[in-house]
C-alpha cells in the first residue's frame, strides 16, 4: 500500500524480494498544469511490474475489506499510503502489517517527517521499519538506519535518499516477518509529531533569524514552495544559504547586496543569501540573473505573500 514516488523504490524492492499479489493505492487524482486525472506514481510503477491495481476511496470500506479478504496476504507492507488503516485491515494479513516511515521514531511521527526534520534544522535523521498498531506511527520497531541531511537538501532530495534507504530495509523486514525473526522493540516514550504541511507554511518571514528561514525554505521546496513577494508579483526562493557571520542591520526583507553568488537579504538577525528562484509565470532562474532583470534599487524589500487558502 503506497502512493507517492517515495514510496516507488519500496515497492520495486519488496518485488524483487517478494510475492505481490496486489497493490493498494490512491485514487488518479488531478495532476499536473492541465489538471487532467492521473495515476499516482505508484500505480504507474506496479503496472510495470505487472502487479495488480486497486484504488480504493476508502480503504476500510466493507467492499474493499471483502476484497483485500479474498487475497489472503501473508503480510500488508505500507508506505505513504495517505489513508488510516482501520483495525480490520491491520488484522488481515495473517503475520501483520509492517510500515517503512521516514524517519527515525520516535521522532516526527506523523504525515511529515521528512519535511519537519528540516524545518527543525535536524543535522540527521533516518528511516524505519515498524510493526503497525492502532496508533500513529507508534508500533513496535523492527529495523532503523540513519542517514545525515545535508546543507544542500530541499525535502525533494533528503526524500529521494530516504526513499532509496529504506526501500531494502521494508524488504528485508518482511523476509524476517515471514520467517518469524522480526524483531519487536518498543518505542522509547516521548518523540514528537510531524503535522502535515499547509499553504501557509511557505510564506517567508524575514523576521525571523536566517537561520530558521533557510531551514524552513528548505522544509517547504517543492510543495508548497517557499513564497515572497517583490513588488507585487509572487517569488519563490527554491535554494538558499546563510550568511553566519554578516548581520545586515536593515529592516527584515531588504535587498542589502547583488551579486554573481546571489541576492543577499536581510533577516532579523542575518542574512540569507538566495541562490534560485522562480518568478510568478516563469522558469527558476539564478538569483543573479533575476536581479538583473529587475534591478532592485536601494533599500527595495521582499514583502510577505497573503496565503487565503
Amino acid at each position: 500500500m503506497g502512493t507517492p514516488a517515495f514510496s516507488v523504490p519500496s515497492l520495486e524492492a519488496v518485488a524483487r524480494a517478494c510475492d505481490v499479489v496486489a497493490v493498494v493505492t490512491q485514487p488518479d487524482r488531478p495532476r499536473g498544469r492541465g489538471r487532467a486525472a492521473g495515476e499516482s506514481e505508484v500505480a504507474q510503477a506496479a503496472e510495470k511490474l505487472g502487479v495488480p491495481v486497486l484504488k480504493p476511496a476508502k480503504v476500510n470500506a466493507a467492499d474493499v475489506l471483502e476484497r483485500l479478504a479474498k487475497l489472503a496476504p501473508d503480510l500488508i507492507a505500507v508506505v505513504a499510503f495517505g489513508q488510516i488503516l482501520s483495525p480490520a485491515v491491520l488484522a488481515l494479513p495473517r503475520l501483520g502489517a509492517i510500515n517503512l516511515h521516514g524517519s527515525r521514531l520516535p521522532d516526527y511521527r506523523g504525515a511529515s517527517p521528512v519535511q519537519r526534520a528540516l524545518w527543525d534544522g535536524r543535522a540527521t535523521t533516518g528511516v524505519a521499519t515498524i510493526w503497525m498498531d492502532d496508533g500513529i506511527d507508534t508500533g513496535d520497531v523492527i529495523l532503523q538506519r540513519w542517514a545525515p541531511i545535508e546543507p544542500s537538501d530541499t525535502a525533494a532530495s533528503l526524500a529521494a535518499r530516504l526513499a532509496t534507504l529504506g526501500a531494502p530495509l521494508l524488504a528485508h523486514s518482511l523476509l524476517l516477518a515471514h520467517a518469524g525473526t522480526a524483531p519487536r522493540a518498543a518505542q522509547p516514550p516521548g518523540g514528537s509529531y510531524a503535522p502535515r504541511l499547509r499553504k501557509h507554511d511557505g510564506v517567508i518571514e524575514w523576521t525571523l533569524d536566517a537561520e530558521t528561514v533557510w531551514n524552513r525554505q528548505r522544509a517547504v521546496t517543492p510543495w508548497p514552495g517557499a513564497t515572497t513577494t517583490f513588488r507585487g508579483t509572487r517569488v519563490q526562493v527554491t535554494h538558499a544559504a546563510p550568511l553566519h557571520l554578516l548581520d545586515a542591520g536593515a529592516p527584515a526583507g531588504t535587498i542589502v547586496a547583488c551579486g554573481s553568488a546571489g541576492v543577499d537579504v536581510a533577516c532579523a538577525p542575518g542574512v540569507l543569501r538566495v541562490l534560485t528562484l522562480k518568478p510568478e509565470g516563469r522558469s527558476e532562474m539564478t538569483a543573479s540573473d533575476w536581479a538583473r532583470g529587475v534591478r532592485p534599487e536601494a533599500l527595495s524589500r521582499f514583502e510577505p505573500m497573503e496565503i487565503t487558502t
